[in-house]
């Protein structure tokens, strides 16, 4: 049985995909993972391969989703963009992004805040 913390991963996972589908975005993947770095989401959009990792809170209290993207996060998802960029060549512009989903009520939440932070960060 997958764990409180995977189940809500998933979760905010899920709602991250939703929204980026509402927003034009195509879905090429989730959860890449390599030995030096995991990226959450692989979608495309308008001439970019955007890598998107995805932070959930409850709320923002003890600071905001994105803050929780600190900058070793930001170097092992940049080396797992970097690896599958190898494995699947492509002309499209990469970026970076964050996904804050605030889930107040966890698992039970009906309609999560969802925050896209576009080019969070680069390489």
């Amino acid at each position: 049985m997958p764990s409180d913390k995977k189940l809500l991963g998933a979760f905010g996972e899920d709602a991250a995909c939703r929204y980026l589908r509402r927003h034009g975005y195509q879905i090429l993947g989730r959860n890449f993972a390599c030995r030096l770095g995991e990226v959450d989401v692989i979608a495309r959009r308008r001439g970019f391969v955007v890598f998107v990792e995805v932070k959930l809170r409850k709320d923002p209290s003890h600071g905001t989703a994105a803050e929780f993207v600190t900058p070793a996060k930001q170097r092992r998802v940049i080396l797992a963009a970097e690896r599958w960029l190898q494995q699947n060549p492509t002309d499209l512009q990469p970026r970076f992004d964050v996904i804050e989903v605030y889930a107040p009520q966890g698992l039970d939440t009906k309609k999560p805040e969802i925050y896209h932070l576009e080019d969070a960060y680069t390489l």
